[in-house]
This record gives structure tokens, sequence and C-alpha cells, in this order.
């Protein structure tokens, strides 16, 4: 006979509940102001919680925003995945997959980098950061799985080519000049970028 899971504990709901206000305001504020131009004791007094308590649970501003951002990329990355699905040919493929995790970063085109940055420079011993690198992680899996499927690619290579994939997409998303580009003129970029890379 299963044994039926134990419910979490008040101290247990508490913290979860702590925690959902403050991924809330914090989500709320950068969406509405950026993450340079938010305090974290706005985001503090917005989640009805001590500035003590917060950095419980994100040491910095850059670790608030990877708690925000990370839900938001998983998801892009599901999309990515149901879209690619869809698809015929490598290219086709990677750029569906691709899409939802431009538009992703292009919501609030300054939280977009900053995140970018957070995970390339941010402490990977801090919970919200090393969920970020293992995101990127699923990332490079999904491109390489596609591109063994779809090209005469190894898995060695593929893996290569995914990191290889995954530098293009930061590159055209990451620097201070393509700050204005559209989602359209970017994905528009990697799919030539893309192009002239990818074997066949």
């Amino acid at each position: 006979m299963a044994v039926a899971p134990t419910p979490p504990g008040r101290r247990e709901r508490n913290k979860q509940a702590k925690l959902d206000r403050i991924t809330a305001a914090a989500s709320e504020l950068f969406a509405e102001h950026g993450v340079d131009d938010v305090t974290t004791q706005q985001i503090a007094d917005a989640a009805d919680i001590g500035t003590g308590t917060l950095f419980l649970y994100a040491r910095t501003k850059g670790e608030l925003l990877l708690l925000v951002q990370n839900a938001h990329y998983a998801s892009a990355l599901e999309r990515g995945r149901t879209a690619a699905a869809g698809t015929t040919g490598a290219l086709d493929g990677l750029l569906a997959l691709l899409s939802p995790v431009v538009e992703c970063n292009r919501v609030q085109v300054d939280n977009g980098r900053t995140y970018l940055r957070e995970m390339v420079f941010g402490d990977p011993t801090e919970p919200h950061h090393a969920e970020a690198l293992s995101i990127v992680a699923q990332t490079e899996r999904a491109i390489a799985d596609l591109l063994s499927e779809r090209t005469r690619l190894g898995g060695e290579e593929a893996a290569a080519m995914a990191g290889v994939v995954s530098a293009v997409m930061f590159l055209n998303l990451a620097p201070s000049a393509t700050a204005d580009a559209s989602v359209p003129e970017i994905l528009a970029t990697m799919r030539a970028q893309l192009a002239a890379i990818l074997p066949g």
C-alpha cells in the first residue's frame, strides 16, 4: 500500500508564502521600473516583509532578478520545444526552439540583459544562479537533441554545436548595440548566422 506524502508543515508553508510574495513583488516592480531602478527596500515593502527576511531568500538584487526570470525562461523553453516539434529541418527547428527564449528576454530589455549578465558573472553557489545555469544546460541539450535528429552531427559534435548556437543567441541579446533591436530583427540575424554554420 502506497504511503501518502506528508503535507508540508506550517513553517514550510510560511516560507513558501513569503517566497511567493517576494517573487510577485519583485516581478511586478522589475517589469514596471526595470531592475536598475528598483531597490531591495521597495521589494521588501511590497512583499510586506523586512529587508533582513528578503536577504534570506536572495542576497542581492541580481539574485532576485534570477528568481523572477528563471520561471519565465523555463516556460519559454517548454514553449520552444513544442514549437520545434512542429517543424522540419534543423534551421527552422532551432529558430522555433529559441524564439520564445528571445521573446522572453526582450519583454523588458534591461532586465533581460541584466539576467544574462548575472548568469555569466553571478555567484554559482547561489541557488537561483544555479537554477539559471541549469536552464541554459537544458536549452543546450534541447538544441543538441534537435541537431542529432536533423543533421549528420553525432552526439559529441551536436553537443559542441549546441554551445555555439547558444552563444550566438546570447551574443545577439546581451550587447548594448542590440538593445533597440526588435525580436524579429534579432531572429533574422540569428537565422543568417546559424545558416552559415549549420552543416549541410
